[in-house]
């Protein structure tokens, strides 16, 4: 019962560790998930092909008035930007500023979670005019209350009257609490920013918010929120045209508040749902109400974004990294409850490098537009006009033709982001080709001159694409090859819906795709997703190089024994002779790196080898080697002297347990407390049993008998790797092994030994092999001798080895993994006799010195533990391959 209990406990601790994760996950897709089950019957009711139908009728002046009211709404949205610079006195320009607003609204706008999106970007931005992330921390906390008093404004102007919302309360009158609950924000806004406790906690002691700043905030946010209602009444306007301008701003208002309480990214699902229902009972049919939604969502939400990810792409883009660089752990300050529910700003590590992230989804736009455009073809005097000057067939292959260039897009964003070369090479001229395309299958200059304008930004931007690959796992091929065909699905769902609902009465859209049978829009998706899968499977764009991670062979460990001749190693070094690690030479071979690759990993065993003067430069090399493909550098087994270094370059630290060192000078077996030992040794004497420690060249007879007793011993379990030695002639041959014999001159148990390789000083333990049934104490005596033939040969230590997790997490600070660590080595005798083993190497008298896991801060502990148990757990032939 009390094992059961204390298993609980463990597994107490790891859910709390994922529980907030999915906490973060599961509140928007719950929340969609229901709307979408609410409002099914209203999502029946809409074709898609009559939807495009609305939005292809729209005139051209009244598009461009949208786009250009649309733009200025979003500008106006800078007016908390200018507040806070005011407010806080931040020495940045007014063209920063404005740039600065644009890209964190337009991101926090399509992302969402609650403004922190906003809020990480703001940091990031500011950060690069010189503001500290504490101050902007508090402009954030400060501004964070003041986006939705004008949704709340608005809120007091439906309950008033002013705005009409027709039967919408009747029919859902949860909407009503909704709509109160946003007003009686207003009040409880204004009594807060008078408060003492505000003036003490976010208004940096400087005293309450002035009148006239409280002021300058609603009217801020309510011009934003007007705005935004102001651009959702043009678009109905201009598809319902006899609409009430009273009732879409109060309809629009009411959407808005489903849509924050959502919590969902953009108030997707909430706000789109309440506006079908609004339009519906106000009595326009749901193809001309989706239409609405989705101009809307075009030109509020889309086109600013991609104008924001373009301004991003130039403005936080750098260029490859050098070696040395130290790596930016983002702002510190303390975070309150909902943003340590997302887990702002680590959550979102893209933001410290969002350029080349916006590029690549600019890529992914860019495949995604080919893609819609194919499946939406233009107008039809556009058509008609292009059969004309080009004829049909070329139409027909450039249609196909962009189809494939949309799909192959869609694959190389990825490279793009991870800055691979050739697929910046690859993009360059698929994004020229799409334009060309594009426009000769029916002048889509509007898409064509999106591609070029992704090309351009591309194209300033070539600096960055250094990397040579980046490890893409089979998982990720396996994500790819499926988003790619849910991508195709949706292609064949939207053109054969817009086929059908509207371009079946133009003759000239048909004759596109005459030669593709009665099925156009699968034939081409299905070459389209051929094309994509074919330039997947060849791995040429994302595949790393596999030396980079090829495991040492004979040259490289016979210049390894002429490298240790100089300098010294340390108490892993010889496990660097298993041929299962490949060597980094840094600092003109002045420095050796060894590791091994565990998935997107490069994991270092123990620390650099070489003069420590030249440590830090070294680590600076190699890191930069690891950028180049898109790996993560992580020090295994790193000793305290090491750590200052590691955390110059922004190292996070677990410590993985204690190794077991003991002072041979200080080693006896006089005494009480070495009775027990004495009598051991003592024992095993009076009756006959041999100590023998054997040098190489080992003739195969003693291998032999060596491995009948290491094979009764493992009891065909699989042998571990990495930084534990195992059975292999070759291996063997580096060191002598200490043999113990019973009476009858057969091998009991022997333990192969790994040198320090600093100038005699110390001596470890390496295989301890022993047949079943040997008497109790075998090992004892067989440590004991070993102790006393190292004392006898100069050797000033002994290394027995390490004891994982010892000493973990006793701090009540400490994390909260190695607090769960700390239970792993209390109660997981039961797997694995942590504690067990702990206690047996203290009767040695050993002193302890800590072993830690240096990992950077982006990278994930639990995943980057799972990483190591199977590089250690990996076999020995994988090892060598």
């Amino acid at each position: 019962m009390k094992e059961r209990l204390e298993r609980y406990k463990i597994f107490r601790i790891l859910a709390s560790i994922y529980r907030i994760k999915a906490v973060r996950l599961l509140i928007p897709i719950a929340v969609i998930g229901l709307v979408y089950w609410e409002g099914q019957k209203e999502l029946r009711q809409v074709s898609l092909g009559r939807t495009f139908g609305e939005l292809r009728r729209l005139p051209v002046e009244a598009v461009v008035e949208i786009f250009l009211f649309s733009l200025f709404s979003i500008a106006v949205m800078s007016l908390y930007d200018f507040m806070i610079r005011h407010h806080f006195r931040l020495k940045v320009g007014f063209w920063s500023t404005f740039r600065y607003a644009w890209i964190a609204n337009t991101f926090n706008n399509i992302i969402g979670f609650a403004g922190l999106t906003g809020a990480g970007l703001r940091t990031i931005l500011y950060k690069r005019s010189g503001i500290s992330p504490v101050l902007m921390a508090s402009a954030v906390v400060f501004l964070s209350p003041v986006v939705v008093t004008g949704l709340s404004i608005l809120s007091w102007g439906i309950i008033a009257g002013v705005f009409s919302v027709g039967d919408l309360f009747a029919e859902h009158r949860w909407l009503i609490f909704a709509v109160w609950g946003m007003a009686l924000y207003l009040p409880l806004f204004v009594l807060m920013q008078r408060s003492s406790l505000f003036a003490k906690w976010f208004n940096r002691g400087e005293g309450r918010t002035p009148w006239t700043t409280v002021g300058v905030s609603l009217s801020a946010s309510l011009l934003e929120w007007a705005c935004a209602g102001v651009t959702f009444w043009l678009i109905a306007s201009s598809i319902l045209h006899d609409v009430s301008f009273r009732e879409v701003i109060g309809m629009y208002s009411v959407a808005a508040i489903a849509g924050i309480l959502s919590m969902a990214p953009g108030g997707i699902g909430a706000f789109d749902l309440t506006v079908l229902l609004g339009l519906e009972q106000l009595g326009f049919p749901s193809d001309r109400a989706m239409a609405v939604l989705v101009l809307f969502r075009l030109f509020y939400y889309i086109v600013p974004w991609l104008i924001g990810l373009i301004m991003s792409a130039f403005e936080l883009g750098s260029a490859a990294k050098r070696a040395g660089d130290k790596v930016d752990e983002g702002p510190e300050f303390p975070l309150n409850v909902w943003q340590r529910l997302w887990r702002w700003p680590g959550q979102y590590r893209f933001l410290s490098d969002l350029g080349v992230w916006a590029l690549g989804k600019l890529v992914l736009v860019s495949g995604l537009v080919l893609l819609l455009s194919a499946a939406t073809p233009g107008l039809l005097y556009r058509l008609k006009l292009t059969e004309e000057i080009l004829s049909m067939p070329i139409m027909r292959i450039s249609h196909l033709i962009s189809v494939i260039i949309g799909f192959m897009l869609i694959v190389l964003s990825r490279g793009i982001s991870l800055r691979i070369h050739r697929a910046y090479v690859w993009t360059g001229v698929l994004l020229l080709a799409g334009a060309i395309f594009t426009f000769t299958k029916a002048f889509d200059f509007e898409e064509a001159i999106f591609l070029l304008i992704v090309g351009i930004a591309l194209w300033m931007s070539r600096s960055r694409f250094y990397r040579k690959g980046a490890v893409v796992d089979v998982r990720s091929y396996l994500l790819w090859y499926v988003l790619s065909a849910v991508i195709a699905a949706i292609y064949f769902w939207i053109g054969s819906h817009v086929h059908h609902g509207w371009l079946r009465h133009l003759p000239t859209a048909d004759r596109i795709h005459w030669m593709f049978g009665p099925r156009p829009y699968a034939i081409t998706a299905l070459i389209g997703l051929a094309g994509a899968w074919l330039l997947l499977t060849m791995l040429l764009l994302l595949r790393p190089n596999r030396k980079m991670a090829a495991a040492a062979g004979p040259e490289e460990l016979k210049k390894l024994k002429a490298f240790l001749q100089n300098n010294q190693g340390n108490l892993l070094t010889h496990m660097l002779f298993t041929g299962d690690k490949s060597f980094f030479w840094a600092q003109d071979e002045r420095v050796l790196i060894p590791y091994a690759k565990a998935r997107d990993k490069l994991v270092v065993l123990g620390d650099p080898l070489g003069p420590v003067k030249l440590v830090p430069d070294a680590i600076g090399e190699f890191q930069h080697y690891a950028d180049q493909y898109a790996m993560a550098v992580v020090f295994y087994q790193a000793t305290p002297d090491y750590l200052p270094i590691y955390h110059e370059y922004g190292y996070r630290f677990f410590k993985l347990g204690e190794e077991a060192l003991i002072p041979l000078d200080h080693f006896t077996l006089s005494g009480k407390k070495a009775t027990d030992l004495r009598s051991v040794r003592n024992r095993f004497e009076r009756e006959g049993y041999a100590f023998e420690v054997v040098h190489p060249p080992y003739n195969d007879s003693l291998l032999e008998e060596l491995r009948s007793v290491s094979n009764e011993w493992i009891k065909g379990r699989r042998e571990k790797g990495f930084s534990l030695g195992w059975f292999d002639k070759s291996y063997l041959e580096q060191a002598p092994i200490a043999l113990l014999k019973n009476p009858e001159d057969s091998i009991l148990a022997f333990a192969s030994l790994a040198p320090g390789y600093d100038e005699g000083r110390t001596m470890s333990i390496d295989l301890m092999r022993h047949q079943s049934g040997t008497p109790n104490g075998t090992m004892d005596y067989l440590f004991v001798k070993l102790l006393e033939w190292c004392k006898e040969q100069g050797y000033e230590i002994f290394n027995l080895g390490n004891a994982p997790l010892s000493s973990v997490g006793e701090s009540k600070s400490a994390l909260r993994e190695e607090k769960l660590a700390a239970l792993v080595f209390q109660y997981g005798g039961h797997w694995y006799g942590f504690k067990g083993l702990r206690r047996y190497k203290e009767k040695f008298a050993p002193e302890w010195e800590p072993r830690f896991l240096a990992y950077p801060a982006w990278v994930s502990l639990p995943v980057l533990t799972m990483d190591l148990v199977r590089l250690v757990s990996k076999r020995v032939q994988e090892n060598r391959k």
